[in-house]
């Protein structure tokens, strides 16, 4: 009887860690094909702020390379056009953070973003008013983030 009780109790973890795999694949390949999402496919308002056109220049010319086109994300960093980037789950602050201090892979399997020189405190709130305003024009808006 013993030997019967802990059969099921294999099988149960079998069929648990299975599970966990499934979802921890489709998880992955929800996030991933959030990143594919084709730059012209993200919407631009027709007129940014003055703050957001110039961080518009300079987000082409600091993060483009790894966080693509309108932020559409690419090989190399995550799309900020994501839920997952909404301003309640990373405020401002964090955008500020990241190109100072660089950040450690998290979210993505991008691995770890190495800071950015040459870019000021001026500079980073252009861009991320840019980032914030396409957020909105993408029905990206601030929700509270919940554990």
């Amino acid at each position: 009887m013993a030997s019967q009780g802990f059969a099921k109790a294999i099988v149960v973890a079998i069929l648990a860690v299975g599970a966990g795999l499934i979802l921890s694949r489709w998880l992955d390949a929800s996030l991933t094909s959030q990143r594919m999402v084709e730059a012209n496919a993200i919407a631009v308002p027709a007129e940014l702020s003055p703050l957001a056109e110039r961080g518009r220049t300079l987000f082409d010319a600091n993060c483009a390379a790894c966080h693509g086109e309108k932020g559409a994300g690419t090989d190399q960093g995550p799309p900020f056009i994501h839920e997952i980037y909404n301003p309640g789950h990373h405020a401002d602050a964090a955008f500020m953070r990241a190109p100072r201090t660089g950040v450690r892979a998290h979210h993505w399997k991008f691995g770890d973003m190495p800071p950015v020189e040459g870019v000021s405190d001026d500079d980073l709130r252009a861009i991320i008013k840019y980032i914030r305003e396409l957020q909105q024009a993408n029905g990206i808006f601030y929700k509270p983030h919940v554990m």
